[in-house]
Order: structure tokens, then sequence, then C-alpha cells
């Protein structure tokens, strides 16, 4: 399939009739750009002195992100939200911005579960693991939400929400974190989970997709074989049953690449030894999120999924571009011969705290093919995972060790963390410069940009 990037546009019989629910929300499309964003890279543009940096920084300007309603206060915007856009105001740009009689497509991460990352501590939410606190994520962030989004006003626009990135994840595989255990037995995940689900999907002109972790994480075949019988469970009791999901996600806020191109098939033998059973790889068979999105399609087509779920991945800072990425493996023994090739330059890939070496990925593009739905940048590229030292705040977001750079991991190894880090959500400019500068594809070169993206400009 021929891809087509974000913001094409290209005027359809389909996309002109923008209330039909299309089945796959980025085809036919424009994406929002987000003022916001924009103004962050606009600072980072004012800080740097060289030309050809800040002729890049301006493109990256102009890639659509997606919108964070990571707290309550997130939905109205202005001062109690450090002066950003609410959400009224966001999709009163989208219209905006919207061409004549074509969609425009508006992403939305959905982020305020009660007992918010339950198995880390640098995005620790403002709702309290209690009914108390699923109240108020009903009542006050969902119910608000879902209102705003079903005012006709909206109608034309395409509203494609991630639903709570890495919480039905840990219930997967961090039940021995105690928080994690709680938000299992308690079911506050779960029903916060198919609340805003049931609400969402309520919406015609929504698509909901949900979080699903990175092929470092749920890759291994039991952790694969798990989450899909637990995503099954959960939102086969949802009102609209499976059909209440439009697709998933994979790699939010994360940096796993989008291939391996040295690496491409896991049982091969080096030394006698099949390369997924490095050190790095520890018998996980999924080396990146091509080949993890395409088994989880097939995992959860066979077990009752339409054959219509798409996958979206967020390639914002999982391009691992620059002078060390690797164009070729080799060695005699598996260790040395997956370190050489590898273009995660992780010592872990459990390390995710604001990485080093890390760079923009693919740009943001609808249909890449296969059963993928887009490329999207979902984590906003420039914006902190956490502070690399306790900050203090007035948002519940603690310090989490894997945010500092001197810190040795449980794994023996360095967490690989920027220093000098602000708190998670804010703007990071030295990451920022790095990711521009790390960005596979490189930016400006003719697999970043096309026509197409450069008329969304």
């Amino acid at each position: 399939m021929i891809a087509s990037l974000l913001g094409a546009g290209l005027l359809t019989a389909a996309a002109a009739q923008a209330q039909e629910r299309a089945g796959n929300p980025f085809v036919g499309a424009s994406s929002y750009l987000n003022p916001d964003y924009t103004k962050d890279v606009n600072f980072s543009i004012s800080k740097v002195s060289d030309p050809a940096l800040k002729q890049k920084m301006k493109i990256v300007a102009g890639y659509p992100t997606f919108v964070w309603l990571d707290s309550i206060n997130a939905i109205y915007g202005g001062a109690r939200n450090a002066g950003l856009l609410g959400l009224t105001a966001h999709l009163n740009n989208a219209l905006a911005q919207q061409k004549p009689n074509t969609p425009i497509t508006v992403g939305l991460v959905i982020y305020d579960i009660p007992g918010r990352d339950c198995h880390a501590l640098a995005s620790n939410g403002e709702l309290p693991l209690t009914q108390a606190g699923l109240t108020r994520y009903k009542q006050q962030y969902i119910d608000v939400i879902a209102g705003i989004l079903a005012n006709p006003k909206y109608k034309n626009i395409r509203i494609v929400n991630v639903i709570e990135p890495d919480s039905l994840p840990n219930l997967v595989t961090n039940l021995s974190t105690p928080r994690c255990a709680q938000a299992q037995s308690t079911g506050i995940y779960e029903e916060g989970i198919k609340y805003a689900v049931d609400k969402l999907h309520a919406i015609p002109n929504t698509y909901n997709y949900l979080d699903i972790a990175h092929s470092g994480w749920l890759g291994w075949n039991n952790n694969m074989t798990a989450a899909i019988s637990l995503y099954t469970q959960v939102f086969q009791s949802t009102a609209a049953g499976l059909a209440s999901v439009d697709g998933f996600v994979t790699n939010t806020a994360n940096v796993t690449p989008l291939t391996e191109p040295n690496l491409p098939n896991p049982d091969l033998t080096v030394g006698g030894q099949p390369i997924k059973s490095s050190r790095f790889y520890q018998w996980n068979p999924n080396f990146d999120e091509s080949h993890y999105a395409e088994a989880l399609y097939n995992g959860f087509v066979a077990a009752g999924w339409r054959n219509s779920i798409g996958f979206i991945i967020d390639t914002s800072r999982n391009g691992w571009g620059g002078h060390n990425r690797p164009t070729s493996a080799s060695g005699n023994d598996i260790d040395t011969y997956v370190n050489s090739g590898r273009s995660d330059r992780r010592d872990h890939r459990g390390n995710w705290c604001n990485q080093s070496a890390t760079g923009i990925g693919m740009p943001p593009t609808a249909a890449p093919g296969g059963h993928l739905h887009a490329y999207a940048f979902v984590k906003q590229p420039g914006v902190s995972d956490g502070s690399s030292k306790f900050i203090k705040n007035n948002q519940g977001k603690g310090f989490d060790r894997m945010c500092d750079p001197t810190y040795t991991t449980p794994d023996g190894v360095l967490s690989g963390a920027l220093p000098n880090a602000p708190i998670s959500g804010a703007w990071f400019h030295d990451q920022f410069v790095m990711l521009v500068n790390n960005a596979y594809p490189a930016i400006g070169s003719a697999a970043s940009i096309s026509e197409s993206e450069q008329a969304q400009k």
C-alpha cells in the first residue's frame, strides 16, 4: 500500500462525507497542528544558532501531535494548566485549520486513571486509587470530555482517543508492585477504562485505540498471550463489546525502533544460538514495533476481534539515527552480533525515561502498510518523561530513579536518562535538540518530507 502522509487531505467522495464513520480515521484527512507544541518548538528555535538545525526544527513544528489530557485541569486549560489550551480551544482551532470538504483528525490521550502509573513514579496522577477517585474520574474527567466531544459543532472532526497508556499492560506484568496489585484487586483500572470506552464510543465521530505497551514489554509469547486474554475479557463486557474499540497503539511515549533492519530474523543462529536469546533480547522474538504490531493483530483476530482493527505506532522518538546508527551486524557470538547491529542503543529495553541517543522517527503517516492505521507522534517529541531529580510541583508528579542518569537499575545497567530534565510533561530543550539531530530518517530528507506534508504547513 502506498503510504500517504497525514495532512495530504486528498479530496475524495469518502472524505467529503465527513459524518460517515471511516475504517481508518487518518485516511483522507488532514491532522491537527497543536499550537502549544508549535510554541514549545519555537522556543527551542530561538535558543539555537545553527541555521540548519533551526530549519529542521521548523519542519518538526509542522508535524501533527496528540493532545494529552493528563488532568482535570487540562480539559479547561489556561492558568490552572500552565497556560496550555483546553479541549474546547483545541477543537475550535481544529475547525479553523480544517480544509473545505476534508475531514480533520484530532488525537487525544486520555490519561488520568485513578492510581495512574502504578509501576512508576514520574507520571503519578491526581486521582487516588480509591472508589472516590474513580467517581471523580467518571464525573469530573470522562463525563466532561465526552460532553465536549459530543457537541454537534465538532461532528466533522475525527477524534482519535488513545486510552490510558500503561494501565492495562501493568496488570499483565507488574502485579508484584503493590499499587498495581491494588489496581487489579479493586477493579478500578478495568472499571475506569471500560467507562471511558463506553462514553467515548457512543459519540459517532470518535475512534478508540487502546494502549498496548511496546515490544520490549509484552513481546514475549507468554506476555502477549496474557495481554490478549485480559483485553478480550475486559472489552467484551463493554456496551458495544469488542466493537467499542477501533484498534491499538504501540510504543506510546517509548523509543522502541519501528524496525531493526540489521536483525530481521530473531531465529538466526550465531555461534549455535538464536539471536533472540542474546542478553539484550532475552528470548523475546519481537525486536521492533512492526513485528510486534503484526503479531498482536494476528493474536487479537484469532481471539475474536474484528479483522478491521488497526494499529497506531508512536514514532515520535524511535528514530535512533545519527552517526552511531549501525549499517550491518557482525560477530561470532550472539551478543557481539546483536550489539553491533541493533539500532536501539539502550543498555536495556526496559530503560524508558528521557533516553540518550534517541531521535525522531518516521513522520506522521496514514496507512503506511499492513494493518497499520498510522505512524503518529502520540508523545510530543521534546516533552520530558520525568525529572532527573526531585522537583517540587503541584501536579502530584514524583521522582523516579529511572530518570536519574546516575542510577544503576536492577538489571545492572545505567538508566540511560539525560541529565537536567524537568518534570514529566514539561518542555525539555536539550532533549529536543538531540531528537532533531538524531532523527531517522533525517529531517528534511526525501523520506521525511513530501509535497503533501509541506502543503499542511
